[in-house]
C-alpha cells in the first residue's frame, strides 16, 4: 500500500502517521508532486483555521494537484471541510477546493458550548465502505466549530444541537469531521476501512 499523507503544513501529521502504522502501514508525508501522484491512497489531515490552511496549499501550489486526484483521498477535520466549496470562518468566506458541493459554517449547537469537543455518536446513513462494521451510536473523537449540513453526499451523521455531517463523500473524495487517529476502535476501523476501500 503505497499511502501519501499530504503535508499542508497544518496538521498534526504524526498522530495521523502513527494511526496508520498501528495498522501495518507506513504512509510517506510529502508535499511533492510527484509522490502524491503515484500514491494509490492520499491522506489530507488538518487542524486550526481555515484561511491558514488554504493559504498553505496555496503556497505550496497544492491545489491543482489535489483536486485531479483520482485516487481514494480521505480528508480528516479541517482537512474534511477544505474539500467543500467554500467554508466560513470569522464572518469571511473562504474558497475551498471544491471536490464536495456544500458550503461548511458554524455549528448552531443551541445552548451546547463550541467548540462541540470530546465524544460523541456517530449514525451511518448509508451503506458505503468507508462506515463497514460501525454501528450506529459508535462514538468517534470531534473537535470543532464549523461544520457541513446533513446533504446526499452525508454518509454518517453526529448531533449537537443540530444535526451536522460526520461523514462525507462524493465519488473518490471522502472525509471525516471528527479525529479518526484519535477515536480509539471505531477510528481504527475507519482507516482500515480506508485501506481496504476500492472504487
Amino acid at each position: 500500500m503505497n499511502l501519501v499523507i499530504i503535508d499542508t503544513g497544518c496538521a498534526n501529521l504524526s498522530s495521523v502517521n502513527f494511526a496508520f502504522e498501528r495498522l501495518g502501514v507506513a504512509p510517506v508525508i510529502s508535499d511533492d508532486f510527484t509522490i502524491i501522484n503515484k500514491a494509490d491512497k492520499l491522506v489530507l489531515p488538518g487542524v486550526g483555521a481555515a484561511p491558514y490552511a488554504m493559504n498553505n496549499i496555496k503556497s505550496k501550489n497544492l491545489e491543482d494537484i489535489i483536486r485531479a486526484a483520482k485516487q481514494p483521498l480521505l480528508g480528516i477535520c479541517l482537512g474534511m471541510q477544505l474539500l467543500f466549496d467554500s467554508l466560513e470562518e470569522g464572518g469571511e468566506t473562504i474558497q475551498g477546493l471544491g471536490l464536495i458541493p456544500g458550503h461548511v459554517g458554524a455549528l448552531d449547537t443551541r445552548d451546547l458550548p463550541s467548540p462541540h469537543m470530546g465524544w460523541n455518536q456517530l449514525h451511518p446513513l448509508s451503506d458505503f465502505a468507508l462506515v463497514n462494521n460501525i454501528n450506529s451510536g459508535d462514538h468517534a473523537y470531534f473537535v470543532h466549530s464549523y461544520g457541513a449540513p446533513l446533504s446526499e453526499y452525508t454518509v454518517a451523521a453526529c448531533h449537537y444541537g443540530n444535526p451536522f455531517t460526520a461523514i462525507v463523500r462524493k465519488d473518490n473524495v471522502m472525509g471525516c469531521q471528527f479525529h479518526p487517529e484519535r477515536s480509539s476502535k471505531v477510528g481504527a476501523q475507519i482507516l482500515r476501512n480506508f485501506l481496504e476501500l476500492e472504487l
